[in-house]
């Protein structure tokens, strides 16, 4: 099924499509004489469209096909463009003239634009002729491709969360902690110096998820610790600030430190005459680590340092100062192997069919016990029929790449095979990932709006563009091509990262199809290049050699622009005049001025300010007509121009909580997403108009009408703007609202009666519980997060009537509740995840019979117990519980103890024995 208005394979003939067929529906209004040329345009790319479809799902294709699917892809961007301009030019003049000398010179140059829009359309048509005649006639190829919807599979998320179960990584972890431990207690006390231990391997094999699973066992021991990536292009002051950060417990991100000599200087003293444990990730280069090195003391050997890298000369300098271990990762036994390949596609070893196993052990020794290769194959089967003669063509497939080369290209075969077995559109959302820096967190939610601004994918069927984004985004994550990063309390996937071998290959791709063109990787030169750009991506260039870099590039046809590291010396904006996606994330030296002619650009669909120094939006910001996104957070914005309402197809609004909004919101009908909004400071008019945006799903708003933060005293004055908002929120949550995250710190809504039933989504922070009429309106809640002063036992037995409620986070923020019980008449029938995050007074918390039959997940975070008899607070009582977690904030030795030995014995006599994690904070 084919989604995308453009796309890596097809370039953009889906989007030349559509609007071919605008211009033809308009053709007897506006348009005489180029009816002809437009219907042949639409047919011949029509027919091209199908060619390069079928040809993208070739992995082996001959030259000619190469060169001309590049050169038919771009055309269609160049067409796009043509048209863009030709429809942006009709905009601007199609106005009617008054008067009679105007009347006549309008019709002469109406003559004249005739002439102008024949002249237009025979061009494109004389190109796409050019392009036919030049490869002759469009061959077909047989193509294989047997792909499945899926939904997110929580397999996949096991596979990263709990690596050490499921890729055998139990023995590797026990000897290198033994090697860690182990000392030599005859050593003089010159020789007293950190131990050290360097782990080495190729890309693919495990080597993070190793050392991440020995400091989680190990780090508790170590009064300071931190966990570090490098990468392959490292910024330093960064890594620096993290390490520091970390070992001391405490944000240095702003530091004043302003080099690495005083950073390191910083980590060296603090760490001095104290026991750390550091695990240094992913070292490229020996000159990277002789820096990295210094900021570690080696005055003491109860100190503990880990390396990993893919060097063995990096590996070797790192032990040689220290005389430590290096320790070569090894590649996973078959019995492993089949463990983690079973286990990712069927639920376990006895579910794969008898007629597939011999199969899959043939396609487990071709992949040699390459972690990243088990992944990447068994992710490309569980989306295929399950057959023997689909799964003997992968295997052979696999072979041909991993008999001629068994090291990492022939992951790259593998990684190229699962690419293949995409549909069209997913290929584009997964090069796109190449934009981003090795080892980059990529928050899920900016990712699939910049997907749904580049036009790879839309409205499908029953769901929305965002919707359908975010199954793109849970397939790619059942493939394993990338792997989950944060995970939120309501066990939702947030982020992802891209490892760096299917990075390696994404970027080959893109540079190959000139899908996005990246400067500043040292690996990268821009000979591999075209010089006509499409998506534009900055890293990490210094700004006296970025000059060089752009030397030669063609920027009148950029449809995406990404600065990365900082603001450079690029051209003005006025070259970009077909961008639709303008990322800016970050630029510190951003100033205002440099946005003075972002409002030429007609074709803007998404603006990322977030963190820079902009203050102000250009007055005339209503302009760009095809504004979908604007993210001002972190910015020092605070009051938006009056013109911003005209921006009619504006769907995701996000400003800091400080920010002013003008009159008119009302307006904005496409609004989706609108966050943060400090009520107390809007126009009465905006207030009013809120509950008018039919659409909005996504609303965080603050509501501290005469509250004194200073005194926290609330001096509460009915009136307009208080009925306002209470109307409004009414209004939205019987329209499409879906997620609200709402703090009332003045109680306003405390007595109100609001009616919420389209809310799914709530997270709200009161000084009282709401009011249980509003409260009881939820009947579609799933998911919601309470913070009060105080829960009583009434309040319990209100939200555990909701009726669809699966996951409850409840915080008591300052005073205990003393007692709260837990049982089958309480309710909550069908909640699967529960968090409790207390006060520091004690509570007594007791699941009786019959509570909460269907919870799974219980965490309790920094409470305190008070009786003994409530130590193991009933967990026996809740039969689908699969996994409990602790955490006590409590000076009492004896009491930590009993509680821990409590939940232990509870654990172990559970029929379902769930999992325990104890922590004392």
């Amino acid at each position: 099924m084919e989604v995308a208005l453009v796309s890596v394979a097809t370039g953009a003939l889906n989007s030349v499509l559509e609007k071919l067929g605008t211009l033809l529906v308009d053709e007897y209004n506006r348009l005489k004489g180029v009816c002809g040329e437009i219907k042949f345009l639409t047919d011949e790319l029509t027919a091209m469209h199908a060619f390069l479809l079928k040809m993208s799902e070739e992995e082996d294709l001959d030259v000619q096909d190469k060169v001309w699917m590049t050169m038919v892809r771009e055309l269609s961007y160049d067409i796009e463009d043509s048209i863009d301009d030709f429809m942006q030019g009709l905009d601007h003049k199609d106005a009617k003239p008054d008067g009679f000398i105007k009347k006549i010179k309008h019709i002469l140059g109406t003559l004249g634009k005739r002439k102008a829009h024949h002249r237009t359309f025979q061009d494109l048509k004389n190109q796409v002729i050019e392009a036919g005649e030049r490869n002759q006639r469009y061959k077909t190829t047989q193509a294989f491709s047997n792909t499945k919807n899926a939904t997110v599979d929580p397999r996949a998320l096991a596979i990263f969360e709990d690596a050490s179960k499921l890729v055998g990584i139990d023995e590797p972890k026990a000897e290198i902690i033994r090697l860690l431990t182990e000392g030599n207690v005859y050593a003089p006390v010159q020789q007293q110096q950190p131990k050290i231990l360097s782990i080495v391997g190729s890309g693919g094999m495990g080597k993070t998820t190793l050392a991440n699973q020995v400091y989680q066992d190990l780090k508790g021991k170590f009064e300071c610790r931190a966990f570090v990536s490098v990468s392959r292009n490292p910024n330093m002051k960064k890594i620096l600030r993290t390490i520091l950060s970390e070992v001391a417990n405490k944000d240095y991100a702003h530091t004043k430190a302003r080099d690495e000599q005083q950073l390191i200087s910083k980590i060296s003293s603090f760490l001095v005459d104290k026991r750390y444990f550091v695990v240094v990730d992913d070292i490229w280069d020996v000159d990277t680590w002789n820096i990295i090195k210094c900021a570690f003391p080696t005055t003491s050997s109860s100190n503990r340092i880990i390396t990993t890298t893919r060097m063995n000369n990096v590996a070797h300098l790192c032990c040689s100062s220290l005389n430590g271990h290096i320790y070569n990762i090894r590649p996973l036994d078959m019995g492993h192997s089949r463990q983690l390949f079973h286990r990712r596609i069927f639920k376990s070893d006895e579910d794969c069919p008898s007629h597939l196993q011999e199969i899959s052990k043939k396609i487990l020794r071709k992949c040699d016990g390459l972690p990243l290769a088990i992944i990447a194959i068994s992710g490309l089967l569980a989306n295929i029929d399950k057959t023997e003669d689909l799964w003997n063509e992968v295997k052979d497939s696999i072979g041909r790449a991993l008999e001629r080369n068994s090291s990492v290209e022939g992951m790259m075969k593998i990684l190229s095979l699962s690419y293949f077995d995409l549909p069209s559109y997913l290929k584009t959302c997964l090069l796109y990932l190449s934009i981003y820096l090795e080892d980059s967190t990529i928050e899920m939610e900016g990712l699939i709006r910049r997907w749904i601004a580049e036009g790879f994918i839309h409205r499908e069927g029953k769901y929305s563009a965002y919707e359908f984004g975010e199954r793109c985004f849970n397939e790619l994550l059942n493939r394993g091509l990338i792997q989950p990063g944060e995970i939120d309390v309501y066990q939702n996937v947030k982020s992802c990262r891209v490892h760096d071998t299917i990075l390696d290959f994404i970027i080959s791709k893109s540079i190959e199809e000139n899908f996005v063109t990246i400067l500043g990787v040292p690996t990268l030169t821009i000979r591999n290049q075209s010089k006509v750009v499409r998506r534009l991506c900055v890293q990490g260039v210094e700004k006296g050699n970025s000059a060089v870099l752009i030397a030669d590039l063609v920027f009148s046809h950029v449809r995406s622009l990404t600065m990365v590291r900082g603001l450079l010396e690029i051209p003005s904006l006025e070259e970009f005049r077909h961008l639709h996606v303008l990322d800016l994330m970050n630029c510190s030296e951003l100033e205002d001025h440099h946005l003075e002619n972002i409002v030429r650009l007609f074709q803007l669909r998404y603006l990322n300010l977030k963190c820079t120094e902009i203050s102000k939006l250009p007055e005339q910001i209503g302009r760009l007509g095809c504004l979908e996104v604007l993210d001002l957070t972190g910015t020092y914005v605070k009051e938006l121009p009056a013109s911003i309402v005209n921006l009619r197809k504006l769907m995701h609004l996000l400003v800091n909580d400080f920010v002013k909004f003008p009159d008119g919101i009302a307006k904005m009908q496409a609004i989706e997403t609108l966050k943060v909004v400090n009520a107390s400071i809007q126009p009465l008019d905006f207030l009013c108009g809120l509950g008018q945006l039919m659409n909005l799903r996504n609303l965080r708003i603050h509501l501290d009408f005469g509250f004194d933060s200073d005194t926290e005293d609330t001096n509460m004055v009915g009136g307009e703007h208080n009925k306002a908002i209470v109307s409004s929120l009414y209004k939205l949550g019987t329209q499409n609202l879906r997620s609200l995250t709402i703090g009332d710190r003045s109680g306003l809504l405390h007595e109100e009666s609001l009616c919420l039933p389209t809310l799914d989504n709530l997270f709200i922070w009161f000084p009282a519980f709401p009011q249980p009429t509003w409260v009881g309106s939820l009947r579609n809640l799933q998911q919601l997060r309470l913070v009060v002063k105080r829960f009583k036992q009434d309040d319990l037995c209100t939200l555990g009537a909701l009726p669809s409620l699966l996951v409850m986070y409840l915080v008591e923020q300052t005073e205990s509740s003393g007692k709260l019980r837990f049982s089958g008449e309480v309710g909550f029938r069908f909640l699967k995840i529960f968090i409790y995050g207390g006060c520091l007074e004690p509570v007594d918390l007791m699941f009786g019979t019959g509570s909460m039959p269907k919870l799974e997940k219980l965490e309790l975070n920094a409470f305190c117990m008070v009786e003994a008899n409530s130590l193991g607070f009933g967990i026996e009582n809740l039969p689908c519980l699969a996994s409990v977690k602790c955490i006590m904030v409590v000076g009492d030795d004896g009491i930590v103890e009993a509680v821990k030995t409590a939940m232990e014995r509870g654990a172990s006599t559970h029929p379902n024995h769930p999992s325990l994690l104890f922590q004392r904070r």
